[in-house]
């Protein structure tokens, strides 16, 4: 077995942190390590440990970085790499994330959530890199964890043809978002991948991470990704607004837009429902079950729009609503259930 140990000494040797002090910081939900390293003189760094050998791979969040710095946002500069071995050598933006920051000074709330619409306006105004497409195809069988694993890790077993049903009327009300499946969507563009920067100016004080997974698709995507959030609750005149301010300045049509929202946030969040309890039942990270009740009420609230009337019924009939039983009997089950 290799050891990682010996591979990041080995790396560091080749920069100019080899004698720096390290700092394990909070990971995220993949497999992907973080340290913070720190010089004598105060200077950090942040070192990304991906094991190749555990299916990570650092050349995407290499290109996406370029495209997103080459946009003049403000994603980590990349101080050292080795894709062969999964390091990388990256900028430290801080610890100010948007979720921390809200916490202890809720006035800021609003700032915040400007500044990051904003950033998705400006986003949107570039031609993508080449990436896959995020089309009705694709989303239609990302939600299939919503059956394969809420529902199983709830009842006990998948119901296919309840599954079968919805994914082919779901596919049906997605597909006519395939024409406007343009921009670049980074996915996981929330309140605890989004750092506050206030000695930058303008767009640049939002600090970008997690991005590596980016695709080409709606534009209504990431803004979905922020304002219906699993791990905070965000006042509803600011997601009201935010919504308007994305609107007003891109110059869309809003009928259409509030259509493709519902539609991408009922995607979303089902995918997310099956994801966290995979989390908690294969992965052994219980914690995850306490999002689920705030992303089933996200997708609740995306269900009443008219556009949704005809699959809100499947989903009532299918997916039980996640009571504080389901939730207990889910982290009961954590880490009991393989990979399927």
């Amino acid at each position: 077995m290799v050891d990682r140990s010996k591979l990041i000494n080995s790396f560091l040797k080749r920069s100019p942190w080899a004698l720096s002090q390290r700092q394990t910081i909070a990971g995220d939900a993949s497999n992907r390590r973080y340290e913070r390293l720190t010089l004598q003189d105060g200077t950090t760094a942040i070192l990304m440990d991906a094991p190749t050998n555990q299916g990570e791979d650092t050349r995407p969040f290499i290109e996406i970085t370029n495209f997103l710095r080459n946009a003049n946002l403000s994603a980590p500069k990349i101080l050292a790499q080795d894709p062969i071995n999964g390091f990388l050598l990256l900028e430290d933006l801080g610890d100010d994330l948007f979720a921390r920051i809200v916490s202890t000074n809720p006035i800021m709330e609003r700032l915040l959530y400007e500044t990051a619409t904003d950033v998705l306006l400006h986003l949107h105004e570039y031609n993508p890199p080449q990436l896959s497409k995020c089309d009705a195809k694709m989303m239609t069988h990302m939600v299939s964890v919503a059956f394969t694993w809420y529902q199983f890790g709830v009842v006990g077993y998948t119901d296919r043809a309840a599954q079968t049903t919805f994914q082919s009327a779901f596919y049906s009300a997605l597909k006519p978002l395939n024409k406007r499946t343009n921009v670049i969507i980074q996915r996981d563009y929330h309140s605890e991948n989004l750092i506050w920067i206030p000695n930058r100016s303008g767009i640049s004080r939002v600090g970008l991470l997690d991005y590596q997974d980016a695709l080409i698709g709606h534009r209504a995507y990431d803004l979905v990704s922020i304002l219906q959030d699993a791990r905070r609750d965000i006042s509803l005149d600011v997601t009201q607004d935010m919504v308007t301010r994305y609107i007003n300045s891109s110059g869309i049509q809003y009928s259409e837009f509030m259509v493709d929202y519902a539609l991408l946030g009922l995607q979303r969040n089902l995918r997310i429902l099956g994801i966290f309890t995979r989390l908690s039942l294969a992965y052994g990270k219980p914690h995850y079950v306490d999002f689920i009740p705030r992303v089933w009420s996200h997708i609740q609230k995306n269900l009443t729009h008219p556009v949704l009337q005809d699959i809100a019924p499947m989903i009532h009939k299918t997916l039980p609503e996640p009571t504080s039983i389901i939730l207990q009997e889910l982290k009961e089950k954590c880490a009991t259930i393989p990979l399927q």
